[in-house]
């Protein structure tokens, strides 16, 4: 009791009335049709409705491919070519196809860099060249370690990816990574040491739960609905942060999702995060009431989360919107399915944090560079928050990333779990459902700003359209949003 009653390292202390107080003290450390016309007009749809932020996508991509400069033996023409490629699902990688081939001659007449030989084996593979995409892994193997610098860690998990794809098998070894892992000691503490540590993703959790904050003000019972609860981080700060408010806390009742497929679920799944927060909540004088809903989220339906009259009610999406399959895999659309869903309990707030890359409907050669160049960035902000030495470092890049490359790289269809999309997407997607964005409070995004300064200078924060982009350099990695 006494190490759940003391405040984390991402803790309050002190009485505060203002939302702010809990940033200033975080520490840096249908039948009659056929389906695939079906899916083909919604794709069309899709890209009438979306096309702005293609060309914002488009030039992001570019951008991304400019400032990570390719080395010397590839061409401006072959960049061109695969950085511009139109992102949807639909698209051929013929025009790559011929770039790539026409200059084999070049690429193969020096010693290749890892960057460079990935490129050439992703594009192998996009041309149905297994026997050279497996020669080209061979040779890779050899010239990348999982201990090295982050060029050599993000090359050695992406061709473990192209390694996969290779084999067909890029859908086992990403059930193996969730499921059959050892959680109590080393996915789910890898998961809190990337929420935790890894600026980025920490500031996206602070933005949601500023927002949260700020929303059960004059509040006296507040429901969450948490579709990804996860190990529940999230909510040991926002307790805290209700117990050293002035004044009575409101009574808080959270709702949590629990995929029967969790990593989670042979620990106890939600009962023991349930179980924590509860004690927590007790040891702080909190009023809390915990509900797990064992579901998949896909079949949860609004009689399943026992909304209340009285109640204001929230919604939480942190990383979990990705995982929901869209219009481009199947005409049901899940993804737009939940959010019509939620829409239709009319929440006063819902909060949304996403990864800011676009794996979701682009085909795979394009797919692969936008990945790697979103990794890269990811592996070196890591760096600069861990030691390269760090157990906790090369635990998140096993448990946490590896996994999520490995899917990104090898997978298609329903298979592939990890679809990530821009956020022009989601925005696109909230204000179709029926949401208004709700803009980040003055408080909010200056007292990240602040914090922001007492990590290394090359982490990155700006507000655009209402929402909270955190990233590392010019490369956008998190966006947090939030909308009613």
């Amino acid at each position: 009791m006494e190490e759940i009653a003391k405040p984390s390292s991402s803790g309050i202390s002190g009485n505060s009335t203002n939302p702010q107080d809990y940033f200033e003290s975080q520490s840096p450390d249908a039948d009659s049709f056929d389906e695939d016309k079906m899916r083909l007009k919604l794709q069309e749809l899709e890209r009438a409705l979306l096309e702005d932020n293609d060309d914002e996508n488009d030039e992001e991509i570019n951008c991304s491919s400019q400032s990570m400069e390719v080395d010397g033996e590839w061409t401006d023409p072959i960049q061109n070519e695969l950085l511009h490629d139109s992102p949807k699902e639909s698209s051929s990688s013929e025009s790559n196809v011929s770039s790539i081939s026409s200059n084999k001659e070049i690429t193969q007449a020096s010693p290749q860099t890892p960057k460079q030989l990935l490129y050439n084996c992703a594009g192998a593979l996009s041309e149905g060249n297994i026997k050279g995409a497996s020669t080209m892994i061979s040779e890779l193997r050899q010239m990348v370690s999982i201990q090295g610098d982050p060029a050599q860690r993000i090359a050695a998990y992406m061709v473990e990816g192209l390694a996969a794809r290779v084999a067909s098998s890029g859908k086992i070894i990403y059930r193996s990574l969730k499921c059959k892992e050892p959680p109590s000691s080393y996915r789910l503490a890898a998961m809190q040491v990337l929420f935790e540590v890894c600026p980025c993703f920490k500031f996206g959790f602070m933005a949601a739960n500023g927002a949260i904050i700020e929303a059960c003000k004059d509040e006296k019972k507040v429901h969450i609905i948490d579709f990804d609860i996860s190990q529940g981080n999230q909510y040991i700060t926002l307790i805290q942060t209700l117990a050293n408010r002035l004044g009575k806390p409101p009574h808080l009742r959270l709702t949590g999702v629990d995929d029967p497929e969790s990593v989670q679920r042979p620990v106890g799944g939600l009962n023991i995060i349930g179980q924590r927060l509860e004690k927590l909540a007790e040891a702080l004088k909190v009023p809390f009431e915990f509900q797990a809903v064992a579901s998949r989220t896909s079949i949860v339906n609004t009689s399943m989360l026992d909304c209340r009259p009285g109640e204001a009610l929230l919604v939480n999406f942190a990383f979990q919107l990705h995982h929901m399959p869209d219009e481009s895999v199947s005409t049901v659309n899940q993804r737009d399915q939940l959010l019509r869903m939620v829409k239709s309990l009319r929440p006063k707030l819902v909060t949304v944090v996403e990864q800011d890359v676009n794996t979701n409907t682009t085909p795979f050669f394009p797919r692969f560079i936008e990945a790697y160049n979103y990794y890269s960035a990811v592996f070196d902000s890591l760096d600069a928050a861990l030691p390269r030495e760090s157990q906790d470092r090369m635990n998140v890049e096993r448990q946490c990333l590896a996994r999520d490359i490995v899917n990104i790289v090898a997978c298609e269809g329903e298979e592939r779990i990890e679809r990530y999309e821009v956020a022009g997407k989601w925005r696109a997607r909230m204000t179709m459902a029926g949401f208004t964005s709700c803009p980040m409070s003055t408080s909010i995004t200056d007292s990240i700003r602040e914090l922001i300064r007492q990590y290394c200078d090359r982490y990155k924060v700006k507000e655009e359209a209402g929402a909270l982009h955190f990233g590392w350099e010019n490369k956008s990695l998190i966006v947090a949003s939030a909308w009613r």
